[in-house]
């Protein structure tokens, strides 16, 4: 064994690349399909990929424990005089040497490598079983190191333990792209880290910067660190300026007007200073609330002046985006601490969540979650018509394009029936989709098919080959009970009972399916005091659902 084992394990290997590569030339001895060549061997092609990837996760798991191993031996066969700082990089200077990797890479690789074979056991046995990619490996250990064990083994269990109470849902961590795992592990871990979230965004408030970075071409990035709720509302609105901007005699591409906005504003050759909101030119249909005339919320617009001959706009008055924010009930009333969600982002801070609500901000949307498992309940749309709820739905439903490893959750997706209305389709939110533009052309123009959505589960995808793709579903949780809630409540249950209030209903409605009811509040009936500004936010069927709920 020992040499001799692993040279002929690694001969074997290099012998079953052989004939693969001889497979996809088309030169094995025999075809994928004998009646239709030309289309087995693209299938072939698929599952040749298929495996190579399960195959390449299980070589990276191999990778990493061979490091690690290499390591320790080597911190042991140096023995305890050499100073352990100089066994470190001598370690990561060999393994880098071996996989021709820079110092920085190297000592990353083996930093990663150490993470996943002696704390993350489940991400381990998912490399080795070929579910999870190196990608995925990287992103678990990166998410995982500001937490302790405690917390780490729960990130894990939610995202590759099916049987952990409430499991992540929909598209499975390792059929997604790395960098979209890194989104809802990001999320998640807001969530559920030690700290305080409100601790961690006050830290981060304190370092707010803009940075600039020399680059080549006579170009440079000029980039800004702010609070994401400003961040995300400045890009939304530069979207929607350059949206509006679109024409025959445009020449410009959306990305180029977004610079070209953003330069005319900083420079002073713009003005995108607060305005009054009044009835404006809308920046697309396909996002505007209202269809027939302005209104006051999420997508109003004043309307610029005319552009001048290099065809800027010299704003007098602004374009308004649209972010929605999703507010745990009882985060929302200031009963607990639990984060906000922030389309577009993740997990803010609950005070920024309620300042923003509060304030009555004219470019948010008010979301409200049920507190047993998570899922929305209704969407606040004062001032908004159906169709713009709807929009919102959508948007807080899929959280971005459905399409496998799309992250655009830009204002320009489209809502796009899945049964074309010609075909007998309903505009409800079970028939509808928001792909983004590239991939709504896909559909129409190739054989990717999205499949049956629901109301809280966005649609996967058929591709042109017969292959399924899950979406990626939101990773909706049950909210937090404010201390000794349950308690109070079912200690004095007559302070929760109130002559001809309504019962939470079974089926939650859709923003198309019913009109919200007047607002009102009970929490202060429960003993809790809060500001009033919040107070005047609450609605009655918030009532309802401490009513039911502490029943």
């Amino acid at each position: 064994m020992g040499k001799a084992a692993v040279t002929k394990a690694l001969a074997d290997m290099r012998a079953a690349l052989a004939v693969l590569v001889l497979e996809v030339d088309g030169s094995g001895p025999e075809p994928f399909s004998v009646g239709d060549p030309l289309a087995g061997l693209a299938d072939g092609c698929l599952d040749i990929l298929a495996g190579a990837r399960e195959v390449e996760a299980g070589i990276a798991a191999l990778k990493a424990r061979a490091a690690v191993a290499y390591a320790e031996s080597a911190h042991a066969v140096a023995g305890p005089r050499v100073p352990v700082r100089a066994q470190e990089m001598a370690v990561a200077a060999e393994i880098g040497c071996v996989l021709a990797l820079g110092q920085r890479a190297a000592s990353s690789f083996l930093a990663t490598s150490h993470a996943v074979t002696t704390m993350l056991p489940r991400t381990l046995a998912g490399l080795q079983a070929g579910v999870l990619s190196w990608g995925h490996a990287v992103v678990m250990a990166d998410e995982t190191a500001c937490l302790d064990a405690v917390g780490a083994a729960a990130l894990e269990a939610h995202f590759l333990d099916p049987d952990a109470p409430n499991p992540a849902r929909g598209c499975p961590p390792g059929e997604m792209p790395a960098h979209r795992f890194r989104a809802k592990a990001r999320t998640w871990r807001e969530r559920h880290q030690a700290e305080s979230i409100e601790k961690r965004h006050a830290k981060g408030v304190a370092e707010r910067r803009v940075e600039f970075r020399a680059d080549q071409d006579g170009m440079a990035w000029l980039s800004a660190y702010l609070p994401a709720a400003q961040a995300l509302a400045g890009w939304n609105r530069l979207t929607a300026i350059a949206r509006f901007q679109q024409g025959p005699e445009e020449s410009r591409s959306m990305p180029q007007r977004r610079a070209d906005n953003f330069a005319d504003a900083i420079l002073g050759s713009g003005s995108l200073t607060q305005g009054s909101g009044t009835c404006a030119a809308r920046a697309r249909d396909t996002n505007s609330d209202d269809e027939d005339g302005c209104g006051d919320g999420a997508g109003g617009a004043d309307r610029p002046s005319p552009s001048d001959d290099a065809g800027r706009q010299p704003w007098s008055s602004p374009i308004r985006a649209q972010v929605l924010v999703t507010v745990p009930v009882y985060s929302m009333m200031g009963l607990t601490e639990e984060p906000a969600m922030l389309d577009g982002y993740g997990p803010i801070p609950p005070s920024m969540a309620r300042e923003l609500v509060a304030n009555g901000a004219g470019s948010f949307y008010r979301v409200l979650v049920d507190p047993r498992d998570g899922a929305p309940l209704e969407i606040g749309r004062t001032s908004y018509r159906v169709t713009g709820a709807m929009r919102a739905w959508l948007r807080m439903r899929d959280g971005k394009c459905p399409f496998p490893g799309c992250s655009n959750n830009s204002l320009d997706n489209d809502a796009d029936h899945i049964l074309a209305w010609a075909n007998g389709g309903t505009t409800g939110i079970s028939n509808l989709g928001q792909p983004c533009p590239k991939h709504h052309k896909l559909r129409h123009s190739t054989g990717w098919n999205p499949t049956p959505a629901t109301k809280n589960e966005p649609p996967g995808w058929t591709s042109p080959s017969g292959r399924h793709y899950p979406s990626e579903h939101q990773d909706w949780e049950p909210v937090r009970w404010p201390a000794g809630f349950l308690q109070r409540a079912r200690s004095r249950p007559e302070k929760l009972s109130l002559q001809g209030e309504p019962q939470l209903p079974e089926k939650r409605s859709l923003p198309e399916e019913r009109s919200l009811p007047e607002e009102r509040s009970l929490p202060e009936k429960l003993g809790f005091s809060k500001e009033p500004a919040l107070l005047e936010q609450r609605s009655l069927l918030e009532d309802a659902l401490c009513q039911h709920l502490a029943s």
